[in-house]
């Protein structure tokens, strides 16, 4: 399971990519847009520029900024930073120490391929791919349209 922390980083980056900016982002206002609050976001923040991810100043002017094009981030590295690991289990961590059943456990091969998909399915995401295009709806924004609608016309 994804913890709160890595929805929240991935969410903050997936945020300062939709800026469209160079400009350094203010802290406050990343944790308006997203309804974070500013100390867990600072905790979040730090570990995403001590990785490289973001570049970030303080005082005025100051705030943070991507340190590559969206397109250049994958979902897996933000995932694997903040998560410390998409293994599925203790075993296939990366720093795990060899299992004395390894060799007749059973399991095994399932755990490695169900890790090897997630971990494929998360690398081959970037942030371009989940930045909201202008043309694109907002679905939790159509959903109270569209009952809207139903309730007029009488359909379910």
């Amino acid at each position: 399971m994804i913890s709160t922390k890595g929805r929240y980083a991935l969410r903050v980056m997936i945020d300062m990519a939709e800026q469209k900016t160079n400009d350094y982002v203010p802290l406050n206002e990343i944790a308006d847009r997203q309804g974070i609050s500013i100390k867990y976001l600072e905790i979040i923040l730090k570990s995403l520029v001590k990785a490289g991810l973001l570049e970030g100043r303080r005082g005025k002017g100051g705030g943070y900024k991507l340190t590559r094009a969206p397109e250049e981030y994958t979902v897996g590295e933000v995932l694997e930073l903040t998560e410390n690991s998409l293994a599925s289990v203790a075993c296939l961590m990366k720093d795990a120490k060899k299992c004395d059943r390894q060799a007749t456990c059973r399991t095994y091969g399932m755990w490695k391929e169900f890790t090897d998909l997630v971990s494929d399915f998360f690398n081959k995401k970037t942030l371009a791919d989940l930045v909201l295009k202008e043309t694109e709806p907002v679905l939790h924004q159509i959903a109270p349209l569209k009952e809207k609608t139903d309730k007029k016309t009488n359909k379910a």
